[in-house]
């Protein structure tokens, strides 16, 4: 398959700053741009009702994707943009259809009931489900907040990138993951941020009472541990500055925390077989629902 960035679009607006970040993130990766818009047919009974009339069918399955190509083809002259209407579950026909794809990108939220396929079961769904990196964008995003302010303290997006996040454990880290964040760090001409938290064992606090203190050995240990993982990665990627955070504590609140400075998080997704459900691990549960940034979710095995 041709390399490309899907984009699930729906009208709203999680779905119009997902085809926003999706077309300047295609920009760095000089691919194109493919919109999919699902209507999920209703049955006969509520078609015939006026709220569900002809003038709604017509918004939902031929202006949204018309205006929204037409849109991101005057704002990203650079960019080729296609778009494909698609009909049935909407969970499974993005899956199906964003196969092969460098990326899916989804809105965070997006509304309830007609149309609204995005919302947040259904995009939990979606990432459980595929093998494509997924990227989740909330409503508002705008290009300057992936930037560091001007010299005057005015958003921009013709500063420099502010820096992409990737949470690992550094007992098990995995390559597709640091792959991913290491890519797109040197694509934004930006540092790369790992974090890794870890907590203490459930008998600490009886050696604690017993007068040992074990934490600074731990964090000596779990730091050098992060330093040897990422040794290769600094050789390989020597032009991405690589700034190393491990920290005692959840690891989802800490990525949050540093969310709230970085262009892009990454956090990865074991992949799963078993049909039934939405598991998507607690970490990236918790990012995807408290990250003030676009969040990368890079499935592994």
């Amino acid at each position: 398959m041709t390399r490309m960035i899907a984009v699930g679009i729906d009208g709203s607006p999680e779905s119009r700053a997902a085809a926003e970040w999706a077309a300047r993130e295609a920009g760095l990766r000089d691919v194109p741009v493919h919109l999919l818009h699902v209507w999920e047919p209703v049955p006969e009974p509520m078609a015939q009702a006026p709220l569900l009339g002809a003038d709604t069918h017509q918004h939902w399955t031929e202006r949204v994707p018309r205006e929204t190509t037409e849109g991101l083809r005057l704002r990203h002259p650079g960019v080729e943009v296609t778009s494909d209407q698609l009909s049935g579950r909407p969970a499974d026909a993005l899956v199906e259809s964003s196969e092969g794809a460098d990326l899916l990108v989804l809105g965070s939220r997006a509304l309830s009931g007609l149309g609204g396929f995005l919302v947040g079961s259904v995009g939990q769904s979606v990432i459980a489900h595929t093998e494509t990196p997924v990227v989740l964008v909330r409503a508002g995003e705008q290009a300057a907040d992936e930037h560091v302010m001007d010299p005057a303290g005015i958003p921009s997006a013709a500063t420099a990138f502010r820096p992409v996040v990737v949470g690992i454990d550094s007992d098990s880290p995995e390559d597709g993951v640091l792959d991913f964040a290491f890519e797109e760090a040197r694509r934004r001409g930006t540092a790369l941020h790992v974090v890794s938290g870890w907590q203490l064992p459930p008998y600490y606090p009886y050696v604690l009472a017993a007068g040992a203190a074990p934490e600074e050995g731990m964090a000596r240990r779990k730091a050098s541990d992060l330093t040897r993982v990422l040794l290769p990665w600094r050789q390989k990627y020597p032009g991405v500055e690589v700034v190393e955070v491990s920290r005692s504590g959840s690891p989802a609140r800490h990525l949050v925390d540093v969310s709230h400075d970085a262009s892009l998080l990454v956090v990865g997704r074991r992949v799963r077989h078993n049909p039934f459900g939405a598991h998507i691990g607690a970490v990236t549960h918790a990012v995807l629902h408290h990250s003030t940034a676009p969040v990368a979710v890079v499935a592994h095995p």
